[in-house]
């Protein structure tokens, strides 16, 4: 064969070669998407999930934290998928009614009706960012269409009591010099406004959880002896009226009550407006019924970092220990050598709440 036909040839080859290494690079497309992420699902270390056009890992486990590159850092970034999100697909339930699958991080607006996970429809009652059907009253209701009623275990204000890894009889052992208005039944019945408290992650977590949040609400009422703040010179300074709603109440209304001691008009409000109570202008409500007041309590355990970084909730659910629950609630005067005592009353009701509810207190329980 000639130098110049054997020339050619390679020169042939080479160019094949070259085309077949390009092509799948020109065609290729973005990653596919994983599984969207779900506020309702609990994910272990190496989960992979989908929110807002990427993928995500996660670092360790988590429930109800949104991937983002901010916050604690429990998701990874693992880069664009499929192009960006789009509108879930439409499901048909057994009602023939047809409404697309719920999506966390979707804007609902009023009336808007989707789909849950648990096969349940839920409308909308005031627009929200998409927050998860089952995480308050407030936002979502649930709705039934066609001749099928909602779906069996759709949640109820008042969840199955045997969730609670809290009993009657260790509820008595941990408060047994309690004021008659903070009853065990009035814990439970407030429990369906947070269906995931007390109720995420293994046995140890959940008890953990329930410990944390009792020890916490007996040091801020003395043992729940408290109902109200003792020093009724405070009462006046808890309207801030430069909220635009002022304190319809009585400048004097807003003081400390309940299990959490909920204290200023801004509290009452947003606590209120989360429950779908009035608090605004009924602040007694937490003081005379003890639902309300424990809902309140649970409202901020769930919902409000205070001056922490995070929820008490997130933190006792994503590892980060009793210490930062503290932050959470009171942190800017008791943490970081604020004031030592405090700290330490609250953690040794928390190692005593621990052992009556048979497990270990884990680490990180100082701030």
């Amino acid at each position: 064969m000639s130098t110049k036909r054997l020339l050619a040839l390679l020169s042939a080859m080479v160019t094949a070669l070259a085309l077949a290494l390009l092509l799948p690079a020109a065609s290729a497309s973005a990653a596919a998407c994983s599984a969207p992420w779900n506020t309702a699902t609990a994910y272990t270390g190496g989960a992979s999930v989908s929110y807002n056009g990427h993928n995500w890992s996660a670092k360790w486990w988590t429930q109800n934290e949104a991937p983002s590159t901010g916050g604690t850092g429990v998701w990874a970034d693992q880069g664009a998928c499929g192009g960006g999100p789009t509108d879930p697909t439409p499901t048909q339930t057994p009602g023939g009614c047809v409404y697309p699958d719920w999506t966390a991080g979707r804007t609902y607006t009023t009336g808007s009706i989707v789909r849950y996970t648990n096969g349940g429809l839920y409308r909308a009652t005031h627009d929200n960012p998409g927050y998860d059907p089952v995480i308050s009253t407030w936002y979502w209701e649930p709705y039934s269409c066609g001749p099928t009623p909602t779906p069996t275990g759709t949640p109820t204000s008042t969840p199955n009591p045997g969730g609670f890894p809290v009993s009657q009889a260790q509820f008595n052992q941990m408060f047994p010099n309690r004021n008659s208005f903070y009853t065990y039944q009035g814990l439970l019945d407030a429990l369906g406004a947070y269906p995931g408290f007390a109720n995420t992650g293994s046995d140890t977590v959940r008890r953990q959880e329930a410990a944390a949040f009792l020890a916490n609400v007996n040091h801020e009422t003395g043992g729940l002896v408290y109902v109200v703040e003792q020093n009724t010179a405070n009462y006046p300074h808890y309207c801030d009226t430069s909220q635009p709603y002022g304190c319809p109440a009585g400048q004097s209304a807003y003081y400390g009550r309940g299990p959490i001691q909920l204290s200023w008009n801004f509290n009452y409000k947003a606590a209120g407006d989360a429950l779908g109570i009035d608090l605004l202008h009924n602040p007694n409500l937490v003081q005379t019924d003890p639902a309300v007041a424990w809902k309140t309590a649970l409202w901020y355990w769930n919902t409000q970092t205070g001056p922490g970084t995070m929820t008490p909730h997130n933190a006792m659910v994503n590892g980060y220990g009793f210490g930062e629950t503290i932050r959470s609630i009171n942190g800017s005067l008791e943490c970081n050598g604020g004031n030592p005592a405090q700290v330490q009353s609250r953690i040794n009701a928390y190692q005593s709440f621990t052992q009556i509810l048979g497990t270990v207190p884990g680490s990180n329980l100082s701030c």
